[in-house]
């Protein structure tokens, strides 16, 4: 059985990473959020290949949350469409699954 997932977002500033970031650990959608360094994305949008420097955000979540976690990235995302992708964890440390999964379950210690 699958406890955590990894799914992955991007933002345009590392400001608009830091606070969905914050927002997804505070409201238990995820464990743990880790922003990447500036990377460069290519991709069309509007009938035009863009390139931007974006951050990338890599969450560990619980597949139970993952609802949401797409919900609230529609409303609090700053993008007309969000990237999100998530896959499952096959393998991990014990403790530090448990420590996530205690975190999403609402222990406060955990």
């Amino acid at each position: 059985m699958t406890t955590l997932m990894i799914a992955q977002t991007s933002c345009a500033d590392l400001d608009s990473a830091r606070t969905l970031a914050q927002s997804l650990v505070a409201q238990r959608l995820a464990a743990c959020v880790s922003i990447s360094a500036p990377v460069e994305s290519v991709y069309p949008w509007q009938g035009r290949v863009e390139q931007a420097s974006e951050y990338v955000l890599t969450i560990k979540t619980a597949p139970a949350r993952l609802a949401a976690l797409k919900a609230h990235l529609a409303e609090a995302h700053p993008y007309e469409v969000p990237e999100l992708l998530a896959w499952p964890v096959t393998d991990g440390a014990a403790d530090y699954l448990a420590w996530a999964e205690g975190w999403m379950n609402g222990e406060d210690d955990a």
